[in-house]
C-alpha cells in the first residue's frame, strides 16, 4: 500500500488485521476529533484517520537526525511501525510533547530474522522488540504504559512460518501517558 492509495483494509489481507486493531485501539482511547502528530510520512492509515475526523500532522525526513518537527502541540503522538526503523528511538521518545503516545512495533520472532530490505535503505528494521524491552525503552523515555496488547499476523498462506504466524504474536501495541516526574 503506497502513500498514493486510499485506505482499503481489503487491499492487503496480511496488514488488514493490524490496521483494524490499530484503528480500534486509537478510537477507543482517543476518539475524533483529536489532533495527532503521526510519526512518519503520510500513508493510507494517516489519510484514513483524517477522513474520519482526526486532525493529523505527519513528520518527514530522518528523525534520527532532526527532531525539531516534534515540537508541536497535539492531543497525542502516534508511531505505528516506525520506531524499529530508528537507529536510536530514545531521543525521539524524550522529545515528544504530548500527554498520550500510541505505538506499535514488530515483535522479535524466534522463527524469523529481523526485516532488512536490500533495495530501500529506509525500509530496514534496526530493532525488533520483545514486549519487556519496549516497555523498558518507553519507561526510560519518560512514558508510563497504561495499556498494551499483542497481535498475531495471520497470512492465510500455507507453510510452517504462516502456521506459526496464526498464533505467535507479531505486533506489540502500547498506549502510554507522559510520566508525571519526567523532565526533558
Amino acid at each position: 500500500m503506497g502513500s498514493g492509495q486510499p485506505y482499503d483494509p481489503n487491499l492487503n489481507p496480511v496488514l488488514r488485521h493490524r490496521y483494524e486493531n490499530t484503528l480500534r485501539l486509537l478510537q477507543e482511547r482517543l476518539p475524533a476529533p483529536a489532533r495527532i502528530l503521526d510519526i512518519g510520512s503520510a500513508n493510507p492509515l494517516s489519510e484514513h484517520l483524517k477522513s474520519i475526523g482526526y486532525d493529523v500532522i505527519n513528520t518527514s525526513g530522518d528523525l534520527d537526525e532532526d527532531l525539531k518537527q516534534l515540537d508541536v502541540a497535539v492531543d497525542a503522538v502516534t508511531a505505528f511501525e516506525i520506531l524499529e526503523h530508528l537507529v536510536s528511538p530514545m531521543p525521539l521518545l524524550r522529545a515528544l510533547n504530548a500527554p498520550l503516545f500510541f505505538a506499535t512495533v514488530p515483535m522479535r520472532l524466534w522463527f524469523a530474522s529481523a526485516y532488512k530490505s536490500k533495495t530501500d535503505h529506509w525500509d530496514r528494521h534496526y530493532h525488533e522488540f520483545e514486549d519487556w524491552q519496549f516497555d523498558w525503552l518507553l519507561e526510560k523515555g519518560g512514558w508510563h504504559i497504561v495499556h498494551s496488547e499483542q497481535w498475531t499476523s495471520p497470512t492465510g498462506w500455507l507453510g510452517f512460518r504462516p502456521i506459526l504466524r496464526q498464533f505467535t504474536p507479531r505486533y506489540y501495541a502500547v498506549v502510554a501517558e507522559r510520566a508525571t516526574e519526567f523532565k526533558k
